[in-house]
């Protein structure tokens, strides 16, 4: 008999006279002549009860069957006279797979986050976490599938490159050059390693995507990225997932025009297909998620300029940790700032100064900013950070000088700018803030299967 899926069954009109669920036991109770068993196989947060009855071949074993333990039952879903359920099954056959001991870290109470971290291949045994990644699958489909609507082109870009697209230094280096070898040498030789030069894992697969963007037109990449960030904040882990769409003929409103429609897809497909989940959040998580998501997809995202918000940040008198300035890059307390409280919806912060953004940005006619767009929301506040892209050569060029980036390395980057060259933009969006973004959960380490951060690479 073929397997049926939990969430399926409950779905189901009509009660059938054969099922059969595999899954694990999530609580279970045993009177004298039968047992009461509920079951989830992951597939929903809703559990299906079992009635296991004393006149099974096995009843023995099926009394000794633990929280944790994995079970398949085969028998007939009838409809429950229980409160809370509409269906469950009489079982005519049970199955035991495994019995876990008793000392099973997940048994039937409320577990902390902190904790659930130390057991990161259990927790998605959990409502909670089960939840979440049930979310975070479903919108990596929807990503796919808005890109695929709009006629963008999927691309693998390389992770392990030559070049730094940030610009920060930042950068887990790939060798496979023999430890011993560099400290007899005092220096690596990277002329000696794999790739004859220094390599890295990527942060961005910007610079890739430009290049299949002048040949293809739309363009998206979408995969994980790294940073050797030595930081420990509730936003960054070292290894994390970044949506960049590269989009060719396309200028900075252009950009933000298909940043807003992005998010306004990705939270109305999570509304209308993880109902279930979505609401335990909104219970017991972030009572307030709701109203977010109304504001998310009903209102009109606000665009000023960096300068406009640096003015509002000074105006407010409000107490901030970090110093606003013209000139420096926004804190997370100021972003939030500019989203909850003063605009209270998304915000497109463009045109920053030249100073603090890379050299692939478009200068602007000033000279002094360039066409650059963060977008900010609430509880997240950086969610998507682009630009329209510097098309034309001599401006790149001499942004490249400014910033003392060796030309020769980026040779096929100032290439493309003289072959066919167009106005193009795009941006990147880290997946695991979108995830922040509609579960309501505040730490970033909880939306990922397994978080790497500094001083910890288990699992």
């Amino acid at each position: 008999m073929k397997r049926a899926k939990i969430d399926a069954l409950l779905a189901s009109d009509m009660p059938l006279d054969q099922v059969c669920i595999k899954g694990w036991v999530r609580t279970k109770r045993d009177s004298k002549t039968f047992s009461f068993l509920e079951i989830n196989d992951g597939s929903c947060l809703a559990n299906i009860q079992v009635i296991a009855n004393e006149d099974l071949e096995n009843y023995d074993d099926v009394v000794k069957a633990t929280t944790g333990s994995s079970l398949s039952i085969r028998g007939k879903m009838i409809e429950s006279p229980g409160k809370g359920q509409k269906y469950e099954i009489q079982a005519s056959h049970i199955k035991i797979y495994n019995v876990a001991p008793d000392n099973y870290p997940l048994q039937k109470k409320r577990h902390s986050d902190e904790f659930l971290r130390t057991i990161a291949h259990l927790r998605p045994r959990t409502n909670k976490f089960g939840a979440a990644f049930r979310i975070r699958s479903e919108i990596a489909w929807a990503i796919h599938q808005f890109y695929h609507e709009k006629g963008f082109r999927y691309l693998n870009t390389p992770l392990i490159t030559g070049s730094d697209c940030e610009g920060a230094g930042e950068m887990f280096r790939v060798t496979a050059l023999d430890p011993a070898l560099v400290q007899k040498l005092g220096k690596m030789d990277f002329e000696q390693d794999f790739f004859g030069q220094e390599a890295n894992l990527t942060v961005s697969g910007q610079l890739s995507a430009e290049m299949f963007a002048l040949a293809l037109g739309d363009v998206y990449t979408f995969g994980p990225t790294f940073r050797a960030e030595n930081s420990n904040t509730s936003r960054h882990v070292a290894e994390f997932w970044m949506l960049e769409p590269e989009m060719a003929f396309c200028d900075l409103e252009d950009n933000m025009d298909h940043g807003e429609e992005l998010v306004k897809y990705l939270v109305n497909h999570v509304r209308n297909n993880c109902e279930q989940d979505l609401n335990l959040f909104s219970k017991f998580v972030d009572k307030s998620l709701p109203g977010l998501l109304d504001t998310l997809v009903n209102t009109t995202f606000e665009r000023v300029t960096y300068s406009k918000a640096i003015e509002i940040l000074k105006a407010s008198k409000k107490h901030f940790e970090y110093e606003v300035s013209y000139g420096l890059d926004l804190q997370s307390e100021h972003e939030r700032f500019l989203a909850e409280e003063y605009f209270k919806k998304p915000v497109f912060l463009t045109d920053y100064p030249k100073t603090i953004k890379p050299f692939y940005m478009r200068m602007n006619d000033d000279n002094e900013t360039v066409a650059a767009v963060d977008l900010l929301v609430p509880r997240i506040g950086e969610l998507i950070g682009g630009s329209q892209r510097e098309e034309r050569l001599e401006v790149l060029e001499g942004r490249m000088d400014e910033m003392d980036l060796p030309k020769e390395d980026y040779w096929w980057y100032l290439e493309s700018r003289r072959y066919g060259s167009v106005p193009h933009a795009g941006f990147g969006m880290g997946f695991e803030r979108f995830i922040m973004l509609v579960t309501g959960i505040t730490n970033i380490r909880d939306v990922i299967p397994f978080p790497r951060t500094p001083g910890s690479i288990e699992f």
